[in-house]
């Protein structure tokens, strides 16, 4: 089930549609004193439609849909909780590592439908990836979303799909979520398994 879905932005269509005719103030503009801006709904509702078409494709919310490797790990090497401070998305990652690579993973995500795509090609294709690999894939996520630069390659080039994001700054921090844990997971769990860490 989505924790998001497109039905969240047609309720949000359909109560700027009750506010028609309505005098409200505009967060983002400071009326002349005693008086008001209308807000307009119009323009509110373009947007919206814009940045659904933009952000919530088929493939998009079919992938968030059908969230690999959800649940928790009865025995990891390590886990880390991640949460978005601005919308209040949470990921939990479990990994286990043979050697230097992911041997087992799952996840627990509550976030909205860009976080859940994200962790999907995330728990997809994770199996035998290094900390290097995720890291890279991390760093290369967030240039894309931050500065527009090309989509990571390798196992998780299908993140390209969330490059329009790059405009909505305000989701960059629950898309880039399952990420920002698994690197930390990974990071902890080789530490701990290393002959070093054990000793």
């Amino acid at each position: 089930m989505l924790y998001y879905s497109i039905e969240s932005a047609n309720s949000l269509r359909a109560a700027l549609w009750r506010q028609r005719g309505r005098r409200v103030s505009v967060c983002n503009s400071r009326p002349a004193r005693g008086a008001q801006r209308r807000f307009d709904l119009d323009a509110a509702a373009s947007d919206l439609e814009i940045m659904i078409d933009d952000l919530y494709s088929a493939k998009l919310l079919k992938l968030a849909a059908n969230m690999p490797r959800a649940g928790r790990l009865v025995a990891p090497d390590a886990s880390v909780e991640k949460i978005a401070k601005l919308c209040g998305s949470r990921v939990v990652v479990d990994v286990v590592l043979i050697g230097d690579r992911v041997a087992d993973f799952a996840q627990d995500v509550k976030a909205c439908a860009l976080g859940q795509a994200a962790a999907s090609v995330l728990g997809q294709h994770i199996i035998g990836a290094s900390l290097e690999e995720l890291e890279l894939a991390r760093d290369q996520f967030w240039a894309m979303l931050k500065t527009g630069a090309p989509a990571p390659d390798g196992r998780f080039s299908d993140l390209a799909m969330l490059a329009p994001v790059k405009d909505y700054p305000a989701r960059h921090a629950s898309t880039l979520l399952a990420f920002e844990a698994v690197t930390e997971a990974v990071r902890t769990a080789s530490r701990r398994t290393s002959p070093a860490g054990a000793a």
